[in-house]
């Protein structure tokens, strides 16, 4: 019998966009019908296997995206989605292999299952890149995920703190906005994708919460100050208003862990 930690490794050693996201998949499904083993104990790669396309630019280098609602724009924007879902599934399946061992069961169900989330994701936005005539790697992205995720690659509370807690957060904030743009284009098949994301990303900013409130408690540390001191010791920068504090809410990151770390106006 496999373990989950071997499958893990194998999902974050696929460089392959699209079998990467079917084995997050199989995987899943795997370790629901409890046929992998639980251990976690296998080595985590400091980076996931890519392909040869999108090339990788850092942040500041990106072109700038245009808000209409040309077919060139749309794709632009669900290229930019489609690469965070990919890191997403990598995000998700690090966490099990690296920190995995000595948690809960719970824990890993919990990103076993964001896993598979992430990859239906990624497979919904490259259908709609395929309906507009393109492909995932047509365009540069970004590596900022990843560079935060090799920051944080020695802990897990720091891990919790930044990856669900501020970057997954940012999704909430930002895509009832992307809703709707698709909708004033009359792209309602791109709106309904981003709504599956929406509300599927509610739960894993909540297991972010969760997770991070448990092992703040299993090591005697405040949630809250252990939060601000670790976003501010690992992410780049403050945090951006507007909150959609109605969905940080429903995930159980409150705003009086977040909102001391705001940008002012």
């Amino acid at each position: 019998m496999r373990s989950l930690g071997e499958v893990a490794v194998e999902v974050l050693t696929t460089a392959d966009p699209i079998a990467k996201a079917a084995k997050s998949i199989i995987f899943a499904t795997k370790w629901r019908d409890r046929t992998l083993s639980p251990e976690t104990l296998c080595p985590a790669p400091d980076r996931p296997a890519r392909p040869d396309k999108p090339e990788l630019l850092s942040p500041k280098e990106m072109p700038k995206r245009g808000k209409g609602g040309s077919p060139a724009n749309r794709i632009a924007l669900y290229h930019a989605i489609a690469h965070i879902e990919l890191n997403a599934i990598d995000l998700a399946w690090d966490m099990v292999a690296r920190f995995g061992t000595g948690m809960p069961k719970e824990f890993l169900d919990d990103w076993v299952a964001v896993g598979a989330d992430e990859a239906r994701h990624f497979t919904l936005l490259i259908e709609r890149l395929d309906d507009l005539g393109a492909r995932y790697g047509d365009l540069p992205a970004h590596d900022g995920l990843w560079q935060a995720a090799f920051e944080t690659k020695d802990g897990l509370l720091a891990r919790l703190a930044v990856v669900p807690l501020v970057l997954e957060a940012r999704g909430l904030d930002v895509t009832p906005g992307m809703i709707a743009r698709f909708k004033r284009f009359d792209d309602d098949a791109g709106a309904k994708v981003l709504e599956t994301i929406y509300q599927e990303e509610i739960d894993h900013v909540k297991a972010g919460a969760r997770w991070f409130r448990f092992v703040c408690a299993r090591e005697n540390k405040d949630p809250k100050t252990t939060y601000q001191t670790l976003v501010k010791k690992y992410f780049k920068g403050k945090l951006k208003p507007p909150f959609n504090e109605k969905a940080r809410d429903l995930a159980g990151l409150q705003s009086e862990f977040y909102l001391p770390l705001a940008e002012k106006n």
